[in-house]
């Protein structure tokens, strides 16, 4: 998985207060600023209390946001952590694995930061930042195995509980999506244009979910 300020929109999103709003707009200010201090000057050298004084907030407000310094940064992928189960809720008459793949292409199309094919100097930036802070990388593990659980549950529906078989089936597939996006990141920040790049990750994408199909074939 790949974070980024860019997030695909939710299918009929629910009315939100204006209380929570105010909460949304808040915890985003203090991310962004939080980033924008990390990359100026490395994770580990600042501290929770400058992003604090830098967001104009306290430091007990601060905590009640994010309650480790690492998840300033990687706020940025709270929006995809049930994507993928989104996407297998609303697939229509289409099988998960075909409306994954379709999400996936769509993604790909549109540079998509959280597919790796997207080489905006700011998502680069973002990309260096976290791949190469072992504390983010570390805690980034909690983000992937919560977007398991939550395909895993929609993988199994109606079903109240996930089986052996979908939580197996989500980890699959979320690590074939999470591989493909590493690759596209390793080649553009070799060099490669996202643009020039496309038709390869195309390719590479159509190849890795046929052999989820074929591993898979109850979800195909």
């Amino acid at each position: 998985m790949t974070g980024t300020t860019d997030t695909p929109p939710h299918a009929d999103p629910a009315p939100v207060g204006l209380r929570q709003l105010k909460k949304r707009r808040t915890q985003q200010t203090i991310s962004d600023t939080a980033v924008a201090l990390f990359l100026e000057r490395g994770f580990d050298k600042v501290s929770v209390a400058e992003v604090a004084a830098a967001a104009e907030v306290s430091k007990p407000t601060l905590f009640r946001y994010f309650p480790a310094k690492e998840d300033l940064v990687l706020h940025r992928f709270a929006d995809h952590e049930d994507e993928a189960a989104r996407v297998v809720a609303t697939r229509g008459d289409r099988s998960p694995l075909t409306a994954l793949r379709d999400h996936f292409h769509a993604g790909l199309d549109r540079h998509d930061p959280v597919t790796g094919l997207c080489d905006h100097p700011d998502v680069l930036a973002f990309h260096r930042l976290l791949y190469g802070t072992p504390a983010l990388t570390g805690r980034l593990y909690a983000y992937q195995d919560r977007a398991e659980r939550a395909l895993a549950h929609a993988l199994a529906a109606p079903a109240a509980e996930a089986s052996l078989e979908a939580r197996l089936a989500a980890a699959q597939i979320l690590a074939v999506q999470r591989v493909l996006a590493l690759e596209n990141w390793r080649r553009i920040s070799a060099g490669r244009s996202a643009a020039a790049l496309l038709p390869e990750a195309r390719g590479e994408a159509a190849t890795a979910f046929g052999q989820l199909r074929a591993g898979l074939p109850h979800y195909a």
